[in-house]
């Protein structure tokens, strides 16, 4: 297996002192895991596309269901609060670790835009091959959160996305997204992004409106 390319990442325009607090928005820090938190993720996440496309005899379910109920009974009484376990602050891992977020990686990222790769799993299937229409917004919102920090912005909050849908957009193919700031206008920092496919063509594209949070704003 080839070796994983190390993204390139331009922090220039970040000031960490202005990412306190923006609003009631704590500071999000970096989380600190051990060996067995990335493949456990990625085991759920592989967990999330047998769930939507098994066709299994009710016993099989059954055993499954009741090894379900104990992983359950194992991770129950670790729940923690938000920004204390590792999830969504895994930002090594794809989707910073979190099952919620689309698995891809940041590949350049700085004041000019970001650029990831990766692609859709069965689990984000909407219907005869394609990734679910939901899913889009997703990834094109996650990716806005991202541009606005990369760009020196301040903590802000989605107030518009609008996503225009192309082409069909294929499972398990290697796909790019990419975006960057279009326009500042005091609060307000618009963004533009699309999303293409291995040979260039534009399978979606969305303009989006970050808004800074005020201060009593969470």
């Amino acid at each position: 297996m080839s070796e994983r390319v190390k993204p390139v990442i331009d922090r220039s325009a970040v000031d960490e002192s202005r990412y306190e607090k923006h609003g009631g928005f704590p500071k999000v820090s970096r989380a600190k895991f051990g060996r067995n938190f990335a493949p456990f993720v990625e085991a759920m996440r592989t967990l999330q596309d047998l769930a939507v496309s098994v066709d299994a005899p009710d016993e099989v379910f059954g055993d499954a269901l009741a090894q379900a109920e104990q992983l359950i009974a194992l991770l129950d009484p670790y729940r923690a609060p938000e920004l204390q376990g590792p999830a969504g602050r895994a930002v090594e891992l794809p989707g910073r670790g979190s099952l919620l977020l689309l698995p891809w990686r940041v590949v350049e990222a700085g004041p000019d835009g970001i650029r990831m790769t990766g692609e859709f799993r069965r689990f984000h299937l909407g219907g005869n091959g394609a990734a679910h229409g939901g899913v889009l917004p997703l990834l094109f919102d996650d990716l806005l959160g991202m541009i606005v920090h990369y760009a020196g912005r301040p903590i802000s909050r989605t107030a518009y996305l609008h996503v225009n849908y192309r082409k069909i957009t294929p499972l398990e193919t290697p796909l790019t997204v990419r975006g960057r700031v279009d326009r500042i206008e005091d609060r307000k920092t618009f963004i533009t992004a699309e999303l293409l496919d291995e040979q260039g063509n534009v399978l979606a594209d969305c303009e989006g409106l970050m808004v800074q949070l005020l201060p009593w704003q969470p």
